[in-house]
């Protein structure tokens, strides 16, 4: 991480980028105001040079970072840029790259702030669902089972299947998380991840857990590739994980699931660590699976001491697009980084922003592997949290410090004590008073919690628009302000056009 120091010092090595040019200033040369012109003249020229592309998208991927919200995304790219030695503030990221983007709006069917279900299901199926239901529409209630059955909203992945292309989801979350489940389940309750966690009444009203969905639905039957976490909602509450000795599955009804897989699946592949990972041939036609975790993915700040080993989110995703691209008959591919989320809840800016710099190799390996003349490439999030950027920190001040003004002295606040840049509304970074002091403390170390105002377990989601950005045909669609289940329809429109 870079420290802090005076801004012409930081200037002096500042190079300025667009995403289509470089320039490099010069170590020690001041940058000048006709630097900042040059560079916006590039940029101007850029956007002018582009055109669309109106071509049928023979290939989708969508990218969503869980929670990325826009200050967020700020942080995140300042981080990237500032881990790489580089002035983050005027660091490209590879989503900076993509040409199209539009503001959307993320209420749900009952909610000025949703929940992952409702908006990765709008993301997916096009329509608006209320708080904790997955693929099922507004006219579905909460843990309603017996009145859910006739309400199912089909996703985009039922589409792709019929026109018979192949399918894939990728989560570092557990697979049967609402986002990745949003493509392949209906439920009306969202935690319905195993039998173990549904009501009696729900079971003898007919409704399936998430994971037995997965397994048996249609739809994810079908799927040619998943990769993600959660492999104890698949597994027998009598059986040791093959990872974890001291940890068993949470299914009730005796099911393994995973076995279930491999009898549907002939010859195809069920993974849980790295080093089976890589041996797979994803050229080959087998179906695979791989669940690296009982529960979500390791933090991406964490992975390296994963006891199994754990691929990248890149990794994973050169592999999936490896293994559908060899079909042939173009795909849909889903890709989250769920664990955007899990950092933000647990008021943890860190790990936060370290999973979403992963979701940003992912997105620049996609881009480094596809054609963007038949691929539309799309990234964006289901939800936003309560993280806020401010303080008037000096340019280079490091994301994660305390604020420091322009001549490098912390910034007090009116108790005397220093702050973050980075905070939060709510969560678990709150501190009955007398509020400790950040600039006493390492706040760039991994397990800082960021203060925020209001003391609650885990912080929540925020309710402001976010960010949809994409490259690759159809992707002019994506402009000004949007309703997010729009988003299903524009990729429809650029898959059947």
């Amino acid at each position: 991480m870079m420290i802090a120091r005076p801004l012409a010092a930081l200037l002096a090595a500042l190079t300025l980028t667009t995403a289509a040019t470089a320039q490099t200033i010069t170590q020690g040369a001041q940058v000048t105001t006709e630097d900042y012109r040059r560079q916006a003249r590039d940029e101007l020229a850029r956007l002018k040079a582009s055109t669309p592309i109106t071509a049928r998208a023979k290939n989708v991927i969508i990218f969503i970072g869980d929670g990325m919200g826009i200050s967020t995304l700020t942080a995140a790219r300042i981080y990237q840029g500032q881990k790489l030695g580089r002035d983050g503030e005027s660091f490209s990221t590879a989503m900076d790259s993509l040409a199209h983007a539009a503001l959307v709006k993320t209420y749900s069917h009952d909610a000025q702030v949703s929940d992952s279900a409702p908006t990765a299901s709008a993301i997916m199926a096009g329509v608006k669902l209320r708080n904790g239901i997955i693929g099922l529409g507004p006219e579905a209630l909460e843990d309603d089972c017996a009145g859910s059955k006739d309400k199912t909203v089909p996703s985009i992945f039922a589409f792709a299947q019929g026109a018979g292309r192949a399918t894939g989801i990728i989560s570092t979350a557990r697979i049967t998380h609402a986002t990745p489940a949003a493509a392949y389940a209906h439920t009306p309750q969202r935690d319905w991840e195993a039998d173990s966690d549904m009501p009696v009444a729900a079971k003898a009203d007919g409704c399936l857990d998430i994971a037995r969905q997965m397994i048996e639905n249609p739809v994810g039957a079908k799927l040619d590739i998943i990769l993600g976490g959660g492999r104890s909602n698949f597994l027998p509450a009598t059986t040791t994980d093959p990872e974890y000795a001291d940890q068993k599955g949470r299914r009730t009804d005796g099911r393994d699931l995973l076995a279930d897989w491999s009898r549907r699946n002939p010859g195809g592949a069920f993974v849980w660590n790295s080093r089976d990972f890589a041996a797979l041939d994803m050229k080959s036609n087998q179906k695979v699976l791989g669940l690296f975790q009982p529960d979500h993915m390791q933090y991406e700040a964490d992975r390296a001491k994963d006891k199994g080993g754990e691929p990248s989110l890149a990794d994973l995703t050169r592999a999936a697009i490896t293994k559908l691209g060899s079909k042939k008959t173009g795909y849909v591919l889903l890709v989250e980084g769920g664990r955007v989320d899990h950092g933000h809840h647990a008021g943890n800016a860190a790990r936060a922003l370290e999973d979403a710099v992963a979701l940003d190799g992912a997105i620049r390996a996609a881009l480094d592997t596809v054609n963007l003349k038949d691929t539309l490439v799309l990234v964006t999030a289901d939800h936003s949290h309560t993280l806020v950027m401010s303080g008037y920190p000096q340019r280079g001040n490091p994301i994660l410090g305390v604020v420091r003004g322009v001549d490098g002295e912390v910034i007090k606040a009116k108790d005397g004590k220093g702050y973050t840049t980075l905070g939060y509304a709510n969560g678990p970074g709150a501190v009955a008073s007398p509020r400790p002091d950040p600039a006493a403390t390492d706040t760039t170390a991994l397990d800082y919690r960021q203060q925020a105002l209001i003391p609650l377990g885990g912080e929540t989601h925020g309710g402001e628009d976010v960010a949809v950005r994409a490259s690759g045909p159809m992707a002019h669609l994506f402009k000004g302000t949007i309703e997010q289940h729009t988003i299903y329809h524009i990729i429809r429109e650029a898959m059947t056009r």
